[in-house]
């Protein structure tokens, strides 16, 4: 890899692991785009709320999201998420599309639409790709694979914070539980199960501060550009 070429880097991994936060600094960091996928499954969404279909109308829902055009773009430091060129940043966070994407998003034609859009964004651009299949399914090519993991007690010892600080009242045990439920289903669902590809490099932030996981992610980058 050199500075001429466009540079493609994956993180995959399991619930709570990390993966956004350590995505968006080191994209950042590199001056790469940062994709949030999960923000694409939402625009897809909105546009199938706005062609008034309904959650269980899955042949509409499949004929409608070839119609859908959704990238992304940053302006000024801010990811800008555009349907059809729309930005629509405003309105992708409310509960029904939310709940539109919950349910769209296990459809096999809409994720192939957007695995698509995904891939065409990486011809474009230099990006930070995180989510369960990126490195294995989306950009089987990516040029720097990482598999960002943690132990389960550590992953809801986190979570278990975040919810403290926000005054919500919860039981770390159940929060393990849940995720250890959670690892299971996402690495044995049918569509794109979650595993490490066989080319990723594991990082495992179980030890690690945020930063210190951010540094061991770029100077693997940094090591791949100079080969």
């Amino acid at each position: 890899m050199n500075d001429s070429k466009l540079v493609s880097v994956a993180i995959d991994g399991p619930a709570g692991a990390g993966k956004s936060t350590i995505a968006k600094q080191v994209a950042k960091e590199k001056g790469y785009i940062y994709v949030d996928t999960g923000a694409m499954y939402r625009a897809m969404a909105l546009y199938l709320i706005r062609e008034g279909i309904g959650y269980n109308e899955k042949e509409r829902i499949e004929e409608a999201c070839t119609r859908a055009d959704i990238s992304i773009d940053h302006v000024n430091g801010e990811q800008i998420v555009l349907l059809n060129g729309e930005n629509v940043n405003s309105l992708i966070r409310t509960e029904e599309v939310g709940n539109m994407a919950s349910v769209s998003s296990t459809n096999p034609k809409v994720r192939e639409k957007l695995v698509s859009l995904q891939q065409k964004l990486a011809e474009k651009r230099s990006l930070v790709m995180d989510g369960r299949d990126i490195g294995t399914v989306v950009l089987p090519n990516a040029g720097v694979k990482i598999y960002l993991t943690a132990s389960s007690a550590i992953r809801a010892k986190r979570r278990y914070e975040e919810l403290l600080a926000k005054g919500v009242s919860c039981d770390i045990n159940e929060i393990e539980k849940d995720i250890i439920e959670r690892d299971k289903r996402d690495m044995n669902r049918e569509i794109s199960p979650l595993k490490q590809a066989k080319d990723a490099i594991l990082v495992d932030s179980s030890n690690l501060s945020i930063e210190e996981v951010k540094e061991k992610i770029l100077s693997i980058i940094n090591n791949k550009e100079g080969m």
